[in-house]
């Protein structure tokens, strides 16, 4: 497809507070046990009989946050490291579960977590474990030079691809410049190229040593179990690992920023975007979860207020999206909003600020709100 110049005008603009969304709590049982081993690990149990199947899911806390300016990128790159074998399994991860019958190996690092998680046959959830346990406690023993250098070269090429891709300048203006400088979301996840080059092993080894102890890890064991022995099973393979250092945790930081701040930028993308961003409160809080409900009244389905009112009813638009990123310690309320060939920035903008001042006006009508706690619900339960 051919790609003709465009624009986009980003807005981050000074926090906000919730509209008065009156939204009943949805509430939705999924029963869970949950155990905290000795060393600190907590371990949560869900029953699931309907396949001979087990989800293993590992989440330590750590993510980019915990890096700081001149040193990014540790978080991610360490994920990649954790596929690499350990002591008692100098081999790779991914070979080593196929062969049990394991699916969707993968990891994941965000802002505030990072998690390594499978799906095994019922038969093969010890053996599942004492991976998990083996690259928790006995991960150094097998992290090289040469695997780090290697594991670096495949998270640089990873940014490189990334930030080739249509857009993804806008991304990286937005975590750059709605965040004051050094706050722990100022910096994108991937790191910076200059700080993944200058990584160490000995950066990496005290990476892993302050955050990858089980007193800093959650172990989520659903499917086709039996409680009791799920958690010993789980005892016999992480117990024995010591817990970790104590760490210190973020606090909330919600960055306030005075006034409007607007930048366009000029890039080789097939339509002009706008980006509307707003620094929120984080996840766990009232005004969070009743931003969330406002971005789904906003833009979420074909009924929502400004998908009627830009793309449907006033051409003016060929897709909106509107959310609330909770994260840890702050969030983000954003509107995405991709503009039809031909039509003015301004008047998608117009027509977006319009929208935004009806619902903090009128607020959310009786089918706005059953229709979004029906989707919220309906997420929660798929998972």
């Amino acid at each position: 497809m051919r790609r003709a110049s465009g624009c986009w005008t980003l807005l981050c603009a000074a926090s906000v507070t919730a509209c008065a969304c009156a939204a009943e709590k949805v509430s939705v049982e999924i029963p869970y046990q949950s155990t905290v081993l000795e060393n600190g690990l907590t371990v949560i149990v869900h029953e699931d009989r309907k396949a001979p199947i087990v989800a293993v899911n590992i989440w330590y806390h750590v993510g980019s946050k915990n890096e700081r300016p001149g040193r990014t990128g540790f978080a991610h790159l360490f994920e990649h490291l954790m596929f690499n074998g350990s002591e008692h399994f100098n081999d790779d991860w991914f070979k080593a579960m196929e062969r049990v019958g394991a699916t969707g190996m993968n990891g994941t690092t965000g802002e505030d977590r990072t998690n390594y998680f499978q799906e095994v046959p019922r038969d093969a959830l010890a053996f599942a474990l004492w991976m998990e346990s083996d690259r928790m406690g006995h991960l150094l023993g097998a992290l090289t030079q040469e695997r780090l250098d290697e594991q670096r070269g495949v998270v640089l090429n990873e940014k490189r691809q990334g930030d080739n891709q249509p857009y993804r300048i806008a991304w990286r203006l937005i975590t750059q410049n709605a965040w004051p400088a050094g706050h722990p979301y100022s910096w994108e996840v991937i790191g910076s190229e200059e700080d993944l080059k200058a990584a160490t092993l000995d950066d990496t080894r005290a990476w892993f040593k302050e955050f990858y102890g089980p007193a800093n890890a959650v172990l989520v064991i659903a499917g086709d179990v039996d409680t009791r022995e799920a958690v010993a099973l789980a005892r016999r393979a992480f117990g024995d690992i010591p817990p970790g250092p104590p760490l210190q945790r973020h606090t909330a930081y919600i960055a306030k920023r005075s006034g409007t701040r607007r930048m366009t930028v000029q890039d080789r993308v097939p339509q002009a975007r706008l980006y509307k961003v707003w620094n929120i409160p984080p996840y766990g809080t009232t005004d969070g979860n009743l931003l969330s409900v406002a971005a789904d009244v906003l833009a979420n389905g074909k009924s929502s207020r400004l998908y009627r009112r830009l793309v449907h009813d006033g051409q003016l638009a060929t897709d909106v999206n509107a959310w609330a990123g909770l994260r840890e310690i702050a969030g983000q309320f954003m509107i995405v909003a991709t503009a039809r060939p031909g039509v003015p920035m301004r008047e998608v903008e117009q027509a977006i600020d319009e929208e935004l001042a009806r619902l903090l006006d009128e607020g959310p009508d009786a089918d706005d709100l059953q229709r979004v706690k029906a989707g919220i619900e309906a997420d929660f339960v798929r998972g």
